[in-house]
């Protein structure tokens, strides 16, 4: 089953320790389609400007991405970011956002697009997510991000939002900060009675934790030897989690949920082995299955 993702595309700039990168294809989207066509047929939803090229559409194209839901503005200039990583790669400084034609943008899907049945509504504005969601036929299982922006400044959005999906991805700071609850536990509860089915903390390094009626679930990060960019992280492992679903054809069953938490994991450990979606591009759904296996051992005891 094809999963449709709605969300950035841009153009990022990059320093960490381990070098810089220079307008790397990147953008919440373009990170879960990557990720989620390891497993799945992908569509994708997004505006770019005529600064970007062809060949990044029919690169997508290729990997089994849908891109008739991107719209270019003629004239318009993609949205763009840079940012810097110290030695600490949870703590990320932006040094510049232009929005340019993402200002302006409201998402509008292809007739074809409407029958989705998994639907991930990447980190944009929560009135957006729900103009999303209105043009939908019967979507089976739908999930969402955010940021900290929107919890401050459309908070009301946000918890309309809340009521009508399943599935909440949300980084530790974001579940706190919405639920003003510093533990876990009790943030998961308090967007349980938002709403939502099954909710997903993502933690970094520190792996992620999944919260279900039916029980908690943890699964660490990936240990690794090389950590260059970590940008595009969660959103690589949203891309995977909601791939995997698809694949599966499942529903917020808790055992398909906690598959999907470490197939979601393995692909985001891929992401950060190399600047924006180098490596994502790189690998197949045998190498994270591979992944996969090896975190089956770490958790074996």
């Amino acid at each position: 089953m094809a999963v449709l993702v709605v969300g950035s595309i841009a153009f990022d700039t990059v320093e960490t320790p381990f070098g810089e990168a220079k307008d790397e294809l990147g953008g919440s989207a373009i990170y879960f389609s990557y990720a989620a066509s390891l497993f799945c047929p992908t569509r994708l939803v997004g505006v770019v400007g005529s600064d970007f090229s062809a060949s990044h559409l029919e690169e997508l194209s290729r990997r089994g991405i849908d891109t008739r839901g991107v719209e270019v503005v003629e004239g318009g200039e993609t949205f763009r970011w840079s940012g810097r990583y110290g030695y600490d790669l949870n703590d990320r400084t932006t040094l510049s956002t232009e929005l340019n034609v993402f200002s302006d943008f409201h998402p509008k899907l292809p007739d074809k697009y409407r029958d989705s049945e998994y639907v991930f509504l990447a980190n944009i504005d929560p009135e957006l997510q729900l103009e999303v969601l209105a043009q939908m036929e019967r979507p089976r299982l739908v999930a969402c991000d955010t940021m900290n922006l929107w919890i401050e400044t459309k908070r009301d959005a946000l918890v309309r939002l809340l009521g009508q999906v399943d599935i909440v991805v949300f980084n530790d700071a974001e579940a706190r900060q919405l639920t003003g609850e510093y533990s876990f536990v009790k943030a998961a509860r308090s967007l349980h009675q938002m709403g939502c089915r099954a909710v997903v903390i993502k933690k970094g390094e520190h792996g992620c934790l999944l919260f279900t009626p039916e029980g908690h679930f943890a699964a660490p990060a990936y240990p690794l030897e090389d950590v260059f960019d970590p940008t595009g992280a969660g959103d690589s492992f949203a891309g995977g989690f909601m791939g995997y679903l698809a694949m599966r054809g499942a529903g917020v069953d808790d055992e398909a949920l906690r598959r999907a938490v470490v197939f979601g994991s393995a692909v985001a450990s891929f992401t950060v082995e190399e600047f924006g979606v180098r490596r994502i591009k790189e690998i197949t759904v045998e190498d994270v299955q591979r992944r996969v296996e090896e975190f089956t051992h770490i958790c074996s005891f």
